[in-house]
């Protein structure tokens, strides 16, 4: 099992050429006004052909000035709970649904609309088994349909391409003991799920 500093450290893509073009188009576009105010562009971090992608809503502080996704706080705990269920950097991707930190940290609606046919396109190349929303945003991005976070969370949904198994955003883990409770419960139900998919492989 790998640490979490070693994860946090790891951004070991080896992507392919139209991977690679596509990052060039998220990190030229001006589409919203967030383009104008971002440090940095914030693609991608993982292994070319991730078992699971993470998905988080938005660039924060320490993201927007690294370029990279879940790299404060809140990716610390992130991190710790990938070394927790004992994927190796191989196996693992983080991305987020919009690429340019919002004022506030809050999701702007336009931002959204603009990231969705990029987020589209980096699953699409990516091709997940499955995708773990972070947060009841990522979650909606993922199926509009679902129920609140709260009663959604730990609980397989089929997607369009993946099936999603949603977690309370880490941030909200260090708000509330009860969130946290959660979380730990949660990535149990995780960590048996990726078992099942070991199981298939064999």
């Amino acid at each position: 099992m790998e640490s979490a500093r070693n994860l946090a450290a790891a951004a070991p893509v080896a992507p392919s050429g139209a991977f690679e073009q596509l990052a060039r188009e998220i990190e030229a576009c001006r589409r919203c006004p967030l383009g104008s105010t971002r440090a940095h562009v914030v693609v991608y971090r993982g292994a070319a052909h991730p078992t699971v992608v993470f998905l988080g809503e938005a660039p924060g502080k320490a993201e927007d000035e690294q370029g990279l996704p879940f790299v404060g706080r809140s990716g610390r705990r992130l991190d710790a709970a990938i070394a927790q269920l004992g994927l190796p950097t191989s196996a693992f991707g983080i991305l987020n649904v919009i690429k340019c930190r919002p004022p506030g940290n809050r999701l702007v609606a336009e931002a959204v609309r603009q990231c969705r046919p990029f987020l589209e396109r980096q699953l699409a190349l990516l091709e997940p088994r499955i995708v773990v929303t972070l947060g009841a945003a990522a979650l909606k991005a993922m199926d509009p349909k679902s129920p609140p976070i709260t009663e959604a969370a730990g609980t397989v949904r089929s997607g369009a391409s993946a099936r999603v198994f949603p977690l309370v955003h880490p941030a909200a883990t260090f708000r509330s003991r009860r969130y946290a409770q959660r979380w730990e419960q949660d990535l149990a139900r995780l960590r048996e799920l990726l078992r099942t998919f070991e199981l298939e492989t064999l």
